[in-house]
């Protein structure tokens, strides 16, 4: 896998370095607040369970699976709940927590569903941004790293399922997709 690496971007060092930061800035915010973090499957598990491990306040984790790529390298547009969440969020507050906000489209999908259930707040924690890829006016409450408009693989991104495992985030090279 690590042959089909261009470059890494970001180091599992980087990585863990950044998400100890969020964690501290999340903990200080949430605090006393008991918020539901929402992982958004399958990409953020990594980071979620990351993140949660270092915030040190009480908090509860659910799951979404939602999707808009199909397994290719470019959003479809159209995006699916593909998986819902366990907990009702009616009061609650909720963090959602995204591996990438490339588009916009699977995050403001989120945040309409999530508005439409009277969630009390609503915030979001990606571990990448890619503003170059906005197509929707929409953005991260917290962000790891900004990225740039490249297709990025590891630490929980994919490329047709595979490459999630890689510990560090880098740019899949393009004669891997030009298939």
């Amino acid at each position: 896998m690590n042959n089909d690496i261009e470059r890494v971007i970001y180091s599992a060092a980087a990585i863990q370095k950044r998400e100890s930061e969020l964690a501290q800035q999340l903990s200080d915010e949430y605090r006393d607040k008991k918020p539901l973090i929402v992982s958004v499957l399958t990409g953020a598990v990594l980071f979620t369970v990351d993140l949660f491990d270092k915030m040190d306040i009480y908090a509860q984790l659910d799951f979404i699976d939602v999707s808009s790529y199909g397994g290719g390298t470019q959003s479809s547009g159209h995006v699916k709940l593909l998986h819902d969440l366990k907990h009702d969020i009616k009061g609650r507050n909720v963090l959602v927590v995204e591996d990438i906000v490339d588009t916009g489209r699977t995050l403001k999908f989120l945040i309409d569903l999530l508005k439409d259930r009277d969630a009390k707040s609503i915030k979001v924690c990606s571990m990448l941004d890619k503003p170059e890829g906005r197509v929707v006016d929409v953005k991260a409450d917290y962000v790891g790293f900004n990225v740039p408009n490249e297709f990025l693989v590891g630490y929980g991104l994919d490329y047709k399922g595979f490459y999630r495992n890689l510990p560090y985030v880098g740019v899949l090279k393009p004669s891997v997709y030009a298939e």
